[in-house]
């Protein structure tokens, strides 16, 4: 019921917000806010109150309100409670965006987009903006100024594209083809797409002419339209908004105001490196190449403004504990002042920057005319704020209940006993279905979610909401029970990254000119792009491949499915075969051998286990959906999935075998811990092998913690554990008292035996070593196992293998409270100390990456150096492992505040009090490795922070630069991940299929490889390897191509080629074209042409046509090995062509269909509409050949 979002309660009449808008307490706040300027006082409010009583006055004013919050946490928390009491549609969060006194080449832009959503809300009158304080402080572009770059677009309005194209860039908008990330639009002929900054999706204006004649919402993966807008609004895309003139004054006030500077500036060398900073940052602000960066630069292009100038004149505040917001800002300001001060000494800042900020005292003075309500629980006063009217409320947090229903069953009978309304507050529908079935096994009724009966003295409603704690109103009668109260926490919902039916083919995402390319019957060679060649006065699109000795092959447009991208192991370049001759046809060979052989392996194994006699575990207890029901987040759907299929393999009577895939941090653990406290309850032990000391005293530590409050017994085995100790653990592991171990490769020793194992959960199969693997074999043969990876396994090898290596795939991303803030820099000495100093303020750690072990101590040196203050670790791959992991385990437990180490270091571990990266020396690691490491932080509720450095001084390679914008610009709906992911993915095919298996990979590249191995499989279970007669060729002299004026990007165009070229029915020939009208216009007589084409072949395969060719007058059909046709019974059926057909007969098999001298469009769709009657009558007198058997 509310899988997409919470639900607003005011779809519950006469919910709690009328109960409260009553009360005298609200009314006497309600009659402050109706008088003229006044600043009232609420105190005694605890906890999530707060959000109710926000809620309520923003209710009872019919107005909009700003709340300010000390902190970035608060201010999300109460916005989530606000959402509870309002709805999404009228709640906001701001988040802070940080201008630091640094240059920055690139950052995220995830809070940018956020906050920009926020802006364009405000215009929705009544809407409620929480944001943390320090948000406030930034200056803004006058509020005038930015609205003026707002396009409200109707259907039937006027709009010329060029005019619109421009006003999207001085907004901030980057051009490219096709968009599919939010701050992108692209222009198309008479097709404008736009994607604006926190819409759900991205927009398709078409016009004809100057008007628009229709407003579509597009799906960003597939490109497809998804539904009909009558308007849109089109919001700025970047904060610093400016036409050409603002943008010329201001770069000359900039100029103006280095020349003061400097001529005051001591030291020439120091000046001259001022001038060349300065003059670069001068380039890239004219040029419009700073993006986001360039708003360290706003003062001197705008005059001052603030968040309270974007507000309605109606809007008022909430001011939330004020003595915190005050002690947080004078911290805040502090250090800023103290920064930027170093930074104007040292002339890496010019003074017009300072006025980047406001003053709270400029801000304050401000916030004064407004009215404003103060609520705190206890007020100490602040300076410059006087309440005139103090309103006292009474309320109290409700107990923690830790998931004893029997108590809670009680409480609520005595509340109902003394007549108050209760409300239980439930994150998502099966959560409230779970409440309401305990309340009713225990005597107590409530209404669910979406009834129609307000809530009333001695009535139970459940309703939707996420609040941090629930609490007691005595004076309304209300009490308020939350999932807090519940479980004794709260649970998160993971916002749920969208993607569409169809992404575009992995291997064509990023084909360009000098890939290497694998073609079925001619191996390897380098693609060098597409070429439109002109042959007897006909224009067609060919892929220009080079082989070995100088050899060239031009592929025609309509054959390119034959084509696949080469993907081997990372930084191999593999050996381009020649043309003609066997070799290719060798190789192929091999690889076919070896992978019937695996195919061979994995059906033994297979048939093994089906035939097996296992322990079927029992259906799941009311213990087992409690411990699910205790999980802090919302699962993602994957996981779900992924538990129900372990589920279901533990209940059926076979050995299970599963492997479970998934990113770092996308919920595998909690998964395995659902199967083993299955496992445990059915009376079983349960094993859980990991790879390296470290993480087995994770995985202790999160199991223990997981399983806390049932008859669970964890323990751990690996050489953190003394002799006598670990001796303890065998003895209990021998009578059954322990259920769950948790170990490295010390489990599979002699010495270990186990009284009823039932379960083995194995982290990381193929980092252990050969030994060990086979023991771990010997085990599957006997026990339940599950198989836990977070190197990403291709989809496309997933299907090869579906059926026989059971695999579940957690592909949802991560809870992502706030996307990790990445800034792409140059390096400096004080950003570094900066960034790391204020993660050791906020009581954080820092993870400093040097891939360099030779000079990894010096840097360390260094970071030591530039924060005194901290504790530093150093960390790399050729230390003693055992030494390794007694470092890390030290920094994990706190004893330092920055590890300095290369990329080596554990990526499985979970680090939630690490969350500033700094990469040194980024430029030097692939896109995989970023984005891995990007991953290691952000694993808390905090804002984290990842800095990518570079040495500015070293030219950098353009592949290089372009792997940098890439990490910043990674986003789920774009291509990037899956492009990030891809050298991840090769790795974890090669760990699944053994090295031996992975070198023929290599050798044929990725794709042939699984079509090899879905051949063999299908082969070797009996099913047919029966595939359409072969493609059928059409040689027609007509012109039938994409042409670049109507799709430009070479990528698009590719797929478009593919998927043409792969048409099986008339229907998907259909669906094509509806797309191609959708995304890029009205079709050309080229376009048409090549979509005719693709019917034709349809109609053609159904004939049993393998060739139409132009011959002279005519176009000649002909059959595989000159099958005849029999004219001769088909006259009647072809009476229309009659007199136009030629051939047929046994002497001459082919058919031949004079033209008359048609050409063009016109020989196309006559030799179309000719082929379907054709395919039609053979059809009709069953004279079809069927499909043949797949030649080898």
């Amino acid at each position: 019921m509310f899988a997409e979002g919470v639900l607003p309660t005011a779809l519950i009449p006469g919910g709690p917000l009328r109960l409260l808008c009553k009360s005298p307490e609200v009314q006497l706040l309600l009659e402050g806010l109706a008088s003229p300027r006044s600043e009232q006082l609420v105190y005694g409010v605890a906890g999530s109150v707060k959000g109710l009583i926000t809620a309520a006055l923003a209710e009872g004013s019919h107005r909009g309100v700003l709340v300010l919050t000390a902190g970035l946490g608060a201010a999300e928390q109460l916005a989530r409670e606000l959402v509870t009491w309002l709805g999404p549609a009228r709640v906001s969060l701001y988040p802070p965006l940080e201008v630091l006194p640094y240059e920055v080449t690139a950052y995220s832009g995830e809070v940018v987009a956020q906050r920009l959503a926020a802006l364009e809300r405000l215009r929705d009158e009544g809407h409620v903006l929480v944001t943390p304080a320090t948000a406030l402080m930034r200056r803004l572009v006058p509020s005038e100024v930015f609205s003026r770059y707002y396009h409200e677009l109707a259907s039937g309005d006027r709009c010329d594209p060029q005019e619109l194209a421009n006003s999207l860039v001085e907004a901030g908008y980057a051009r490219v083809d096709p968009v599919d990330s939010p701050g992108q639009f692209g222009l198309r002929g008479g097709i404008v797409d736009v994607f604006a900054p926190g819409h759900p999706q991205p927009v398709r204006l078409e016009l004809f002419g100057h008007e628009i004649d229709g407003i579509r919402a597009f799906d960003p993966v597939t490109q497809r339209s998804t539904q009909n807008l009558r308007a849109v609004t089109i919001p700025p895309a970047r904060e610093l908004v400016m036409d050409r003139p603002t943008r010329d004054a201001g770069v000359a006030r900039l100029r103006a105001d280095y020349q003061a500077f400097a001529s005051s500036f001591p030291g020439a060398e120091s000046r001259a490196r001022m001038q060349d900073r300065v003059e670069e940052v001068i380039h890239r602000l004219e040029a419009d190449s700073a993006g986001h960066g360039a708003i360290a630069y706003l003062p001197y292009f705008h005059p001052p403004a603030s968040l309270l100038d974007y507000l309605p004149p109606s809007t008022f505040v909430v001011l939330d504990e004020i003595a915190r917001i005050a002690s947080e800002l004078s911290d805040w300001q502090r250090d800023m002042r103290e920064l930027f001060a170093a930074r104007l000494e040292q002339g890496a800042l010019l003074p017009g920057q300072l006025a980047v900020y406001h003053t709270w005292p400029e801000l304050a003075a401000q916030l004064k005319k407004r009215h404003i309500v103060h609520q705190c629980l206890l007020f100490k006063g602040s300076p410059g704020f006087t309440p005139l009217k103090m309103v006292g409320l009474v309320s109290r947090a409700n107990q923690l209940f830790w998931g004893q229903w029997p108590q809670l069953s009680d409480e609520i009978q005595s509340w109902k006993a003394q007549g108050r309304t209760i409300l239980l507050t439930a994150s998502n529908q099966e959560r409230a279905e779970r409440v309401a079935g305990v309340l009713r096994d225990a005597g107590v009724e409530s209404l669910m979610p979406g009834h129609h009966h307000p809530p009333a003295p001695g009535t139970v409603s459940i309703v939707p909401g996420n609040l941090e704690r629930g609490f007691t109103l005595p004076g309304l009668g209300l009490v308020v029970v939350s999932d807090a109260d519940l479980y004794g926490r709260t649970r998160s919902r993971q916002p749920q990254k969208r993607t569409g039916d169809r992404a575009p083919a992995l291997e064509w995402l990023d084909i360009k000119a000098g890939d290497f390319v694998v073609h079925a019957h001619h191996g390897i060679g380098k693609y060098l792009g597409v070429r439109t060649l002109e042959i007897e006065g006909v224009q067609r699109d060919y892929c220009y491949i080079k082989y070995a000795a100088a050899d060239a092959l031009y592929v025609p447009a309509d054959q390119i499915h034959l084509i696949q991208k080469y993907v081997g192991a990372e930084g191999h370049e593999p050996k381009l075969n020649r043309l003609g001759g066997n070799e290719w046809s060798r190789v192929r060979s091999r690889a076919r051998a070896a992978v019937r052989k695996l195919a061979q392996e994995l059906l033994g194994l297979y048939a093994l286990r089906e035939h097996s006699a296992g322990h079927a575990f029992g259906p799941d207890t009311v213990w087992q959906a409690e411990f699910e029901e205790a999980f802090k987040f919302e699962e993602t759907p994957d996981q779900l999935t992924a538990t129900r299929e372990i589920k279901r393999d533990l209940e059926r009577p076979r050995i299970m075998d599963r492997l479970l895939c998934g990113d770092v941090g996308y919920g595998k653990t909690e998964v395995a811990m659902r199967a083993a406290f299955k496992a445990v309850l059915d009376g079983k032990q349960v094993a859980v092998l990991v790879p390296t000391t470290i993480l087995a005293q994770q995985h202790y530590q999160t199991f223990g913690e997981r399983m806390q409050g049932y008859p669970v017994n964890v323990a751990v085995l690996s050489r953190f554990r003394s002799p006598k100790e670990q001796q303890e653990v065998l003895r209990k592991l021998r009578a059954g008292t322990v259920d769950v171990v948790i170990g490295t490769h010390r489990l599979l020793s002699a010495d270990v035996r186990f009284a009823r194992l039932g379960l083995l959960i194995v982290d990381e199969e193929q980092r252990f070593g050969v030994a060990h693997k086979e023991k771990i074999k010997q085990m599957k043969k006997a026990v339940d196992v599950l198989t836990l990876t977070a190197t990403p396994i291709p989809r496309t090898l997933h299907m090869a293998l579906a059926g026989l290596r059971d695999m579940s795939i957690i592909d949802t991303p991560p809870e992502d409270r706030y996307p990790v803030q990445t800034f792409v820099v140059p390096y400096d000495d004080g950003l570094v100390a900066e960034a790391m100093a204020r993660e050791l303020r906020r009581g954080g750690q820092v993870f400093y990456v040097h891939n360099r072990v030779q000079s990894i101590e010096k840097v360390a040196f260094k970071v030591g150096r530039l924060l005194p203050q901290g504790r530093v670790a150093v960390g790399h791959g050729q230390m003693r492992e055992e030494h390794l992991e007694k470092v890390v385990v030290d920094f994990l437990e706190g004893k330092y505040d920055v590890l300095v180490s290369t990329t080596i270091i554990e990526s499985g571990l979970d680090m939630p009090n690490v969350n500033t990266l700094i990469v040194d020396e980024a430029d030097r690691l692939g896109l995989a490795q970023l984005y891995q490491l990007r991953g290691r932080v952000g694993r808390s509720h905090r804002l984290a922070y990842a800095y990518f450095t570079y040495r500015k001084e070293r030219l950098m390679p353009e592949t290089a630069e372009k792997r940098l914008q890439a990490i910043v610009e990674l986003t789920e709906l774009g291509s990037g991940l899956q492009l990030a992911k891809r050298d991840l993915e090769i790795r974890g095919a090669g760990n699944l299929l053994g090295p031996e298996q992975h070198g023929f990979l290599v050798t044929v590249g990725f794709a042939m490889y699984c079509r090899l191995l879905e051949e063999a499989i299908q082969e070797l279970q009996g099913r047919s390897v029966a595939e359409e007669r072969p493609p059928v060729t059409v040689e027609l002299r007509v012109n039938a191509y994409l042409p670049d004026t109507y799709i430009s990007d070479h990528r698009q165009k590719l797929e478009f080629y593919k998927r043409i070229a792969t048409v099986g029915s008339i229907d998907e020939a259909a669906d094509i074209a509806d797309e191609l009208t959708d995304r890029f216009g009205e079709m050309p007589i080229p376009v048409e042409n090549l979509l005719s084409v693709a019917r034709t072949k349809v109609h053609a395969a159904r004939a049993g046509v393998s060739a139409l060719s132009h011959a002279q007058d005519r176009v000649v059909f002909r059959r595989p090995g000159d099958g005849q046709f029999e004219v001769a019974r088909l006259r009647d059926g072809l009476q229309p062509y009659r007199q136009r057909l030629l051939g047929g007969t046994a002497r001459h098999p082919a058919l031949a269909l004079k033209t008359d001298g048609l050409s063009g469009s016109e020989l196309i769709s006559e030799v179309e509409r000719f082929t379907g009657r054709l395919a039609q009558v053979l059809e009709e007198h069953g004279n079809v050949p069927g499909p043949v058997p797949k030649g080898r």
